[in-house]
């Protein structure tokens, strides 16, 4: 009993190292004061998170970026909401094909994605590349929404929202007033993932940018093709801390459990 533990354990820890060894790697490598990227390090050095501010097209696109996730998000939402309650406030023919409608850009491969939105939405509406972003994020952005709100209202109980009814509140003044307070952890925690997966996109996000027009993971990749220094190292590792950031404030919102319900 004991060796099978053991062997579990082992096993345990090498599936761990195959998963954080490459982030452990990356970090480690970030500090290197050379002008080549080396592991491991021949010293300590902070230099290349300075020259991640230093670069002016890494810093343009950082702003791209953030402009296209919360304007990406702040329609998502708009469109998420409603949608989550209508699943999940009410029985209707078709509700399931409607919600394998909103779930499918995640089972899609997002090559394949991207490269739909190019040629029947970009191109076909010649729609400017800023548009263009914004319609593609939002649209990647949305089954995350739909998904965390709608498990947040599964345990929502709407007999509160029927009592409101029933006091003579409306209906519209009932779903500000007392759904949405009773599933904003929810929301918070459906804006912070699908803000995550907007701002890290690069398999959409290379079919609509253009010419001057970037985001900051496909700057990344076009920087290491002609560079080779820890810049990108020091880049990824913020991105993780930003990232570690945000599920910590998921998880304490709503928990892993949320998400393994539905």
């Amino acid at each position: 009993m004991r060796e099978k533990n053991r062997g579990l354990a082992l096993f345990t820890f090498l599936i761990f190292l195959f998963l954080l060894g490459p982030l452990l790697i990356i970090s480690v490598t970030s500090f290197e004061p050379g002008t080549v990227l080396k592991f491991p390090p021949q010293g300590f050095s902070l230099r290349w998170y300075e020259n991640i501010f230093e670069v002016e097209m890494f810093m343009e696109t950082f702003k791209t970026s953030m402009i296209v996730s919360l304007a990406g998000n702040l329609l998502a939402l708009a469109l998420g909401i409603p949608a989550a309650y209508a699943l999940s406030r009410f029985q209707f023919k078709g509700k399931s094909l409607l919600n394998g409608v909103f779930i499918s850009p995640v089972l899609i491969p997002g090559i394949v994605m991207g490269f739909a939105m190019l040629k029947y939405v970009i191109i076909t509406y010649q729609l400017p590349i800023y548009a263009g972003l914004l319609v593609g994020h939002t649209v990647l952005m949305l089954p995350f929404i739909i998904r965390v709100i709608a498990s947040s209202l599964s345990n929502f109980d709407f007999a509160i929202e029927e009592a409101s009814l029933s006091l003579g509140a409306g209906r519209l003044e009932t779903f500000f007033k007392v759904v949405l307070p009773n599933i904003r952890s929810g929301i918070i925690a459906a804006v912070l993932i699908a803000f995550l997966e907007s701002f890290n996109n690069v398999d959409i996000s290379v079919f609509m940018t253009g010419p001057g027009v970037s985001t900051l993971p496909i700057q990344m990749l076009t920087y290491v093709e002609n560079y080779f220094d820890p810049t990108i190292a020091a880049i990824s590792v913020l991105l993780m801390i930003i990232t570690a950031i945000f599920m910590f404030i998921i998880e304490r919102l709503m928990g892993l459990s949320y998400f393994t319900k539905r």
